[in-house]
């Protein structure tokens, strides 16, 4: 295979775990993960605000990382072309 597939298939695993992983910690209703940690960490709405906010950006770049590396590879092997 060649190395920039490679990297691409790293970057399309890498993100996919990624957004599984800042997804579940997005709250809900107040009971998420990143609720606990954030009322662990500071006691201050704004705290949890910035928190939040972050935690978005993390996943919109990871969505975006995935989204790109996944349009490339359907570009470099068109219909499931991958051969070893």
């Amino acid at each position: 295979m060649n190395p920039l597939v490679i990297v691409f298939l790293v970057l399309l695993v890498l993100s996919g775990i990624g957004l599984i992983i800042f997804i579940l910690m997005h709250s809900g209703k107040g009971t998420g993960i990143s609720d606990m940690i954030a009322n662990s960490m500071y006691s201050t709405q704004t705290g949890t605000s910035i928190i939040e906010k972050n935690l978005d950006r993390i996943t919109i770049g990871c969505a975006i990382v995935f989204l790109l590396s996944l349009v490339v590879l359907m570009i470099i092997y068109p219909h499931g072309t991958i051969t070893q």
